[in-house]
């Protein structure tokens, strides 16, 4: 009972599956779930191009300005290919779907491969980033920097756990914090710069500049095109909207359009804004720093020491940290996505008890504890491995759009207006653009640990594709193809009258068997199947009546919470009363059985927790409950039914809040 109280003080009380529309974002609240990690790539952006132009002297810091303009250029053609996809594809997925839809499926599985990859490390990279801010200030906590990581990506996991709507809510402070900061510090910054009231910060001395000039022929292509591509981190994210559209309210892609056009115009203004400052304020960005660009800007613009600066020094450690706020609101909804194709476990599609793919969440927090354990919960071990999978997830999706809009000459109506030319060329040119950015992003990190993505990538492919040869078996072990549809019923040998339950959620082989089973049993045979998923209950019926099996009673018992347990106890004593003796009725679990110990791990196991709860209840009741599981395994000879005979019968629908609302059709 405990354990049950602490679940729900931490995760609060379960939503019933009507109340998701309930849980949809506002604009605002939206804006801060999925835009926190690429508003928070501001405030390390300029500072990343600065870091590499330094190398050909301070004389080429100047430089950052032409390539910030350029990446905001690059920032805005991407969010335009985004703001397509989120109209053209309103169930969301962003570059898996586009691409699978267009390009096919291995480059689609790519695209779902880079970005789940890039979600994990987005985890990592901020929270690791939010510790080195906290280990700075206090360097006493530098020793417990992976216990401080854990328990923040905890923190994290508990209110993505209470649902969306909540850790909207609550990590909305923090994100509308730092963005009043930065907006406040570069207007301020900028008034200065126009009335010539700047005070440049100072400069690190001679020595320190000489030891940073690692190219003695100045300023090349390929070191403005390695400051190109490291300022392209603040790119990523911005994909993250096209994947959450569900979650906004209705009308979702309006919202969802409207908040990403937000969001750019935020993190453009942001990142030019900085770089603009850190220009005029004469920032001078060396290796080993013990400060950031951002903070010297904030001293020069707030002065060191005041409120305001100490304000924008917090609100920035709160971002870094929670910016991987923005990789839990996707990753369970790309997973799910990308398990309803059968390429990942279907555990991933299941919703937990506050509405919210919990399984993915958790699958998510444990894979970045992992590398932050691993990498010792320091950014820089990561950073050489970040931003590429986004960028390979860019050039897939806007090259999807591309074959998105060409597809749209087949259509009878189609004419080659203005409109359609410039969506073609604005993806088009993305697509370029992004694809010369990521090679220059595998060639300058490759040997600082970009390699690991690049085997990372096809080796989670490989994953994919096993997991779904394996799915694509059990369908066709499963498969009622090949069989003429028929009811059901046995004559040939003596029954009784003993009540018999067998439970189902879809008609194949395995459940056409058990309840073959059942009826060679009894004459009084019943099919229970719980309402989890309504468009299940809606194929069933569907099977039902393609196979005339109205002789047989479908009783479908509601299940507003999504529990299977329970809400079997209670229908099974409504049919122990209704059938007058004190005989309890007999349950029939089919139940599939895979060969491996991995095929296992690809499943609900619902059996095991109907036989636990079943359990339970004989306990509680003092009696015991005959439960007969039939075992179908996969891979063995195809099951034929037997028993063809038509007779006639009734189904009924259950509702078990109250017994006395329950009805039968």
């Amino acid at each position: 009972m405990q354990g049950i109280n602490m679940r729900r003080l931490l995760i609060g009380e379960p939503l019933a599956t009507h109340q998701a529309i309930h849980q949809r974002l506002s604009k605002p609240k939206a804006l801060a779930v999925f835009s926190s990690d690429a508003l928070s790539s501001s405030a390390y952006a300029t500072e990343a191009i600065l870091l590499i132009l330094i190398a050909a002297g301070a004389g080429a810091l100047g430089t950052s300005w032409w390539i910030a303009l350029g990446i905001s250029a690059l920032m805005i053609t991407v969010a335009f290919s985004y703001f397509q996809t989120i109209h053209a594809y309103p169930n969301g997925g962003g570059a898996y779907i586009v691409a699978k839809d267009n390009l096919g499926t291995m480059p689609g599985l790519t695209a779902a491969a880079s970005l789940l990859i890039d979600y994990i490390l987005t985890v990592a990279v901020s929270v690791s980033a939010g510790v080195s801010a906290i280990a700075s200030a206090f360097p006493a906590l530098n020793p417990w920097r992976i216990h401080l990581a854990l328990v923040i990506v905890a923190f994290i996991t508990v209110m993505n756990l209470r649902g969306v709507k909540e850790s909207g809510t609550v990590f909305s402070i923090p994100t509308y914090m730092f963005v009043a900061g930065m907006l406040l510090m570069i207007a301020v910054g900028i008034f200065n710069v126009i009335t010539g009231h700047v005070v440049p910060v100072a400069a690190p001395s001679p020595e320190v500049v000489a030891e940073q000039v690692t190219v003695t022929g100045g300023l090349s292509l390929f070191l403005l095109m390695r400051a190109f591509a490291a300022g392209c981190t603040a790119l990523t994210g911005i994909e993250a909207i096209s994947n959450g559209i569900p979650a906004f309210k209705v009308p979702e892609s309006k919202n969802a359009g409207q908040t990403l056009i937000i969001m750019v115009a935020l993190l453009c203004t942001m990142f030019v804004g900085i770089t603009f400052l850190a220009n005029h304020y004469g920032v001078i960005a060396v290796h080993g720093s013990e400060t950031t660009v951002l903070s010297e800007i904030a001293g020069a613009v707030f002065g060191e020491g005041s409120i305001l600066f100490y304000y924008l020094q917090f609100s920035t450690l709160f971002i870094l940290s929670l910016a991987a706020n923005t990789a839990y609101a996707d990753f369970p909804r790309l997973a799910s996505l990308i398990a309803r194709d059968r390429f990942l476990p279907r555990q991933l599609t299941n919703l937990g008890d506050r509405l919210v793919f919990s399984n993915g969440i958790l699958t998510l927090a444990l894979v970045a504890s992992g590398l932050i354990v691993v990498f010792d919960a320091r950014e820089h071990n990561l950073l050489p491995l970040y931003a590429v999978g986004v960028f390979v997830s860019f050039t897939l999706s806007q090259s999807g759009m591309v074959r998105h809009w060409l597809k749209e000459r087949h259509k009878e109506s189609f004419k080659p207006s203005f409109g359609w030319r410039f969506k073609l060329f604005m993806n088009g040119f993305g697509a370029v653009s992004t694809f010369v950015v990521l090679i220059i992003l595998v060639v300058t990190k490759f040997e600082e640990g970009a390699w690991l993505i690049t085997v990372a990538i096809p080796i989670v492919m490989m994953l994919f594709r096993q997991i779904h040869k394996h799915y694509e078996n059990v369908a066709s072990s499963l498969t009622l193809d090949g069989i003429k549809p028929g009811p059901v019923y046995d004559t040939t040998h003596d029954h009784t009258d003993m009540p018999v339950v067998v439970l189902m959620n879809s008609l194949n082989r395995c459940s056409l068997q058990a309840l073959e089973c059942a009826l060679r049993m009894s004459s009084n045979v019943r099919i229970c199947a719980i309402e989890v998923e309504p468009s299940a209950v809606d194929r069933l019926h569907e099977r039902w009546e393609q196979w005339q099996l109205q002789h047989i009673p479908l009783d479908i018992i509601e299940s507003p919470y999504r529990e299977i347990g329970q809400p079997l106890i209670e229908y099974l004593h409504q049919v122990d009363g209704e059938h007058g003796e004190d005989i309890p009725t007999v349950v029939v679990i089919p139940e599939f059985v895979v060969l491996t110990w991995w095929e296992k791990l690809l499943h609900n196991q619902t059996t095991i927790a109907i036989r636990a709860a079943l359990y339970r209840d004989q306990i509680a009741q003092g009696r015991g409950r005959s439960v007969i599981n039939v075992p179908y395994r996969i891979g063995d000879e195809l099951y034929e039914p037997l028993l063809v005979h038509p007779t006639q019968g009734a189904n009924r629908k259950i509702n078990l809040a109250p017994p006395e609302t329950m009805h039968q059709p």
